[in-house]
């Protein structure tokens, strides 16, 4: 039977959802954060991988510390958001998987000691995907969400990593957005534009 979301729902996750760049000073309290996440946790990864780690950044001198590692245009943002969330790689994320995968996340994780190779591109695509579930969840809670990729990722890893095998993927800022301030919204490919059937 085919459950659908109603309209509104769709409107708020997809159709009239906007990036934000300016933000209010209301804050988003830990609660909060800590829903995204319980909702983000439950999206696919392969093998239930689950590869990401999030530093949500939300005092003043946090967010300090992560403009200043911001292209220029960036860094007003990052300082005005109430929270800024680094979206990072694990990428030694095999070693989780017999806690992740109880019925065969050993064999797994020996696959991949045994294939180097795949691991990065692995533990990158199912990171990317969690960050989306990050904005996904984000919105269905009511926020407004702003990725950014325009920051210097080794001085982020230095700055916020130091001492694991986490890698930055990208910022996300999170918190209620000035609708007042959006510009016009960009185009998107036509289904024919962007897809065929085969």
């Amino acid at each position: 039977m085919r459950i659908e979301l109603p309209p509104a729902a769709l409107d708020r996750l997809f159709r009239t959802a906007r990036t934000h760049h300016h933000w209010s000073d209301k804050a988003v309290d830990e609660p909060v954060i800590r829903e995204i996440y319980d909702l983000l946790k439950w999206g696919p990864t392969s093998a239930n991988c689950s590869p990401s780690r999030f530093v949500w950044v939300r005092s003043p001198e946090g967010r300090s510390r992560l403009s200043a590692l911001a292209m220029e245009a960036n860094r007003a943002q990052i300082s005005e958001a109430p929270l800024g969330v680094i979206v990072g790689t694990e990428m030694n994320f095999p070693q989780t998987l017999p806690k992740l995968l109880p019925s065969k996340g050993e064999m797994m994780r020996q696959m991949f000691l045994q294939h180097p190779e795949i691991i990065e591109v692995t533990a990158t695509r199912n990171g990317t995907l969690q960050g989306a579930y990050l904005i996904m969840a984000a919105r269905a809670l009511g926020l407004d969400c702003g990725a950014l990729s325009g920051f210097d990722n080794a001085a982020v890893d230095k700055e916020f990593f130091a001492g694991t095998t986490i890698k930055s993927n990208f910022i996300c800022l999170l918190g209620y957005g000035k609708p007042e301030l959006l510009t016009p919204r960009s185009p998107r490919l036509s289904f024919e534009e962007a897809g065929r059937f085969a």
